[in-house]
């Protein structure tokens, strides 16, 4: 999950409030202190930890927590009315007749950035994308593109022996005039020097473009601020996009160059690949920061080709226990398409599920190895013996450890752990409390749970 060191300390802060009702100066300070550090590492700047901290603590003084509230809860959901609010709201952009024109520095992931953006938009609103490659600078920019896009239908634009980026950029949008939607890739540097900035004021000219978009690494820190505040000076940024944040600690200081230039965070790179990138919603994002969750974020990801109905279908024999090997299986193949078990967890609430989603790293690491290789198990097995899974004695697991290359000991594993998930999910249906936890985290979704036949 993105900033997982951040949402680590900052559920080690708040739990110096656990179980209390009342406030006690002593464990306040030193939950405001340990607050402070959390963020500061996380590279939000002085001044922004300072406000938020300052508005928690005068909150907790002024506000009384409601009726069965904990301080802890308390706190917990002023720090994330405060974070919101830091961060702003998200907005759209139109995605017809409109141009996006890419900045940033050198290595920061525009050309990436640029891809992810154009397959985005292509599938997520169904309209022609092209894209130009203005980056003269850097040798193989054109080939990357056309290679990051090769299984798309986004169309690419580049001259690879042109040396003139403004004239490139006047040649795509004649050739590209009948697009909804272009971006534009441009040069970065290890520094905007002057010759950058003479190219992207002629580029930025001639594209005309009503979308000035930031690529910000959320490796670089604090230093974020001054160059997202150099960037704005010179083209007007009016969105920001955030990559490689699921692989840094330091993101906070990416994320709080929004107060820099008043424009917002729009999109967040969360992997190498092509789809992953999230569109940025600042509730939601915190939401599952600060452990409540994000089931409408979970959905999203749900691509294309998911058979819906057959989601249903399972779901309602695993709340009811009567699921089969074969409904696990199928489930697998549904949660390999969504993403890693890594994405998914990230999307729900900490305490859920016996804390699932507040599990560490190395034991995401070690379900996902797991859950890869009960695929492989359940290959060797007949389609009876995933009906009937608890017929599956000495004999058949000495067969199918053979047949998959695996010890007794990992087939008898996936038997255990089919078990133990069926017996869960039997008790989570006559569970009043989880029942309702999934209602309201239903309650803005498309699913009906009180017609889940349970």
């Amino acid at each position: 999950m993105a900033l997982e060191g951040l949402s680590r300390g900052i559920f080690s802060a708040l739990g110096l409030l656990k179980s209390r009702r009342k406030l006690d100066e002593d464990e306040l300070k030193e939950m405001l202190r340990s607050l402070r550090r959390a963020l500061q590492e996380a590279d939000f700047n002085v001044r922004q930890t300072k406000e938020i901290t300052e508005r928690l603590e005068t909150r907790l003084r002024e506000d009384e927590p409601g009726p069965g509230i904990t301080l802890q809860t308390h706190a917990l959901n002023i720090l994330y009315i405060e974070l919101v609010r830091l961060l702003g709201k998200s907005r759209e952009v139109r995605a017809h007749q409109s141009t996006i024109l890419m900045v940033g520095l050198y290595g920061n992931g525009k050309t990436t950035s640029t891809a992810k953006l154009a397959e985005w938009y292509r599938k997520r609103h169904g309209v022609r994308v092209a894209v130009i490659e203005a980056d003269v600078h850097r040798p193989g920019a054109y080939h990357q593109l056309c290679q990051l896009l090769e299984d798309s239908t986004v169309e690419v634009y580049g001259e690879p022996d042109n040396t003139n980026a403004v004239e490139i950029v006047k040649n795509g949008l004649k050739a590209h005039s009948s697009a909804d939607l272009v971006i534009i890739d441009t040069a970065g540097r290890h520094k905007l020097d002057q010759e950058l900035v003479v190219e992207l004021e002629q580029i930025s000219e001639v594209a005309n473009a009503n979308e000035r978009f930031l690529v910000i690494d959320a490796q670089v820190g604090q230093s974020a601020g001054p160059v997202a505040a150099n960037f704005h000076d010179l083209a007007g940024v009016t969105g920001i996009v955030i990559t490689k944040l699921d692989g840094t600690a330091r993101g906070g200081g990416a994320l709080s160059a929004v107060a820099t230039t008043g424009a917002p965070v729009m999109f967040i790179g969360t992997g190498e690949k092509i789809g992953d990138i999230e569109k940025f919603e600042s509730d939601r994002f915190i939401s599952r920061l600060l452990g409540m969750g994000d089931i409408r974020g979970l959905i999203d990801l749900a691509p294309d080709d998911l058979d819906e109905e057959e989601a249903m279908r399972i779901t309602q024999r695993m709340m009811s226990g009567r699921f089969t090997l074969n409904d696990m299986y199928a489930q697998m193949e549904m949660m390999s398409k969504v993403g890693t078990i890594d994405k998914l967890i990230s999307f729900l609430p900490s305490g859920m599920f016996g804390g699932m989603g507040a599990m560490g790293k190395a034991q995401k690491e070690e379900m996902q190895g797991n859950l890869d290789k009960f695929r492989v198990i359940m290959d060797s097995m007949t389609t009876k013996e995933k009906d009937e899974p608890v017929k599956i004695k000495a004999e058949r697991i000495r067969r199918v450890a053979r047949g998959s290359g695996v010890n007794e000991k990992d087939v008898r594993e996936l038997i255990s752990q089919w078990n133990r998930s069926r017996k869960m999910m039997k008790g989570m249906s006559g569970n009043r409390k989880m029942n309702k936890q999934m209602k309201r985290m239903m309650k803005d979704t498309d699913m009906d749970l009180d017609n889940l036949s349970i």
